[in-house]
């Protein structure tokens, strides 16, 4: 993807050497911004072969609310360096996507009302994932309704953060409709381009697709702005091997037709995938 390798050139170009918590520096640029027209093809990376498998099994996880990972690690590893001896992660996306903290009193509005659940401890808890899809549809038929600017949805606690091994990265993600087409727009405080961007391009794209075919809009465009956007100095050479590589054709991508919640692994079928090989990047823990 010309985006992506436009990214890698810049960072390499233009990035300022910085030191951080793992030990591995990187060069390091403020607030980098791309997006890429889902009606152009499935973002997933050609110039390297990709973990897609890993990728859709990490996401329908998000969209479990699970917060630990003894389901996940069965079908991969990913998340394994973060999480404690029981299997419990901190930082849980889904967990704060569906099931997100709230006071028993102060936020009493009638239109959180229906969105409110309660956990397997007996906390309130708000389900932002049903809110979004729950406005769209009503959007679809009302496109004046207020919530229209304000499909947000948040996977950063301040009180988590503060404690948390590693916070969540990608923290925040909006949803905007312009005529038929859903958009999707990522905020992201730190991003390792090597590893971790290609992941997030490819997950928040599927994301936006799925919602997109649950609530009857066509897929539009993924935007993201990366805060902090890095390369590890060990991971240079791979990236320069990158650059050397003509991308290929994007990737179509198909999801049975069934209601979100009953999507499981083997509604998904990536099609005309024919990446370069993979080149292995260390992970900077």
């Amino acid at each position: 993807m010309k985006e992506y390798l436009d990214m890698v050139r810049f960072v390499l170009d233009h990035g300022t050497r910085k030191v951080n918590r793992t030990g591995v520096a990187t060069l390091s640029c403020f607030g980098y911004f791309y997006k890429v027209d889902l009606q152009k093809g499935y973002p997933l990376l050609t110039t390297k072969e990709m973990f897609f498998n890993s990728m859709l099994h990490e996401l329908l996880w998000y969209l479990s609310g699970e917060e630990h990972i003894r389901n996940l690690r069965k079908k991969t590893k990913i998340w394994d360096a973060w999480a404690d001896a029981e299997g419990r992660l901190e930082t849980a996306y889904g967990r704060f996507w569906r099931r997100f903290p709230v006071p028993e009193k102060g936020l009493d509005g009638e239109r959180w009302a229906s969105h409110w659940i309660h956990d397997e401890n007996g906390q309130k808890v708000f389900d932002q994932i049903q809110y979004i899809v729950d406005n769209l549809k009503d959007l679809k038929m009302n496109p004046e309704l207020p919530s229209l600017r304000r499909l947000v949805v948040s996977a950063w606690h301040p009180g988590n953060a503060a404690e948390s091994k590693l916070p969540p990265c990608h923290y925040t993600f909006c949803f905007n409709i312009l005529g038929s087409k859903l958009n999707c727009h990522l905020t992201q405080r730190s991003g390792d381009i090597a590893l971790g961007i290609p992941f997030n391009l490819a997950c928040y794209s599927l994301l936006t697709m799925i919602i997109a075919k649950e609530t009857g809009y066509e897929p539009g465009e993924f935007a993201h702005t990366i805060i902090d956007a890095h390369i590890y100095e060990n991971h240079i050479e791979g990236l320069k091997e990158q650059l050397k590589r003509e991308p290929k054709t994007l990737p179509t991508l198909t999801i049975t037709d069934k209601p979100m919640q009953k999507l499981m692994f083997e509604d998904f079928s990536l099609l005309n995938y024919h990446p370069h090989p993979k080149i292995k990047f260390d992970v900077a823990v």
